[in-house]
């Protein structure tokens, strides 16, 4: 356990943050669930409503530090390639 004031502090921060990154991760993941549930279930519609906020909420992962930006740009690739040919497909 911290003895100095310093690392008290530090250790406090520690578990402040870790709950908020802990809270984002959760919120990345949540949304690409329900975007990849949306696309195996054909629904053009929901899927490009849901679309939207999943890459909303990617990007703000970036900006936030949860996720690369690389690592965003080639999940929204994907998920766009796979929106478009479910589109093309309905159609």
């Amino acid at each position: 356990m911290a003895n100095h004031v310093s690392s008290l502090k530090r250790a406090r921060q520690t578990v402040r943050k870790t709950d908020t990154n802990r809270a984002n991760r959760s919120r990345v993941r949540t949304s690409l669930r329900t975007l990849r549930e949306a696309l195996v279930k054909g629904d053009v519609q929901a899927a490009q409503t849901q679309f939207r906020e999943t890459v909303s909420v990617l990007d703000k992962s970036v900006q936030k530090g949860i996720l690369h930006g690389n690592t965003v740009s080639r999940y929204k690739s994907r998920l766009n390639a796979r929106l478009k040919a479910l589109a093309t497909a309905k159609a």
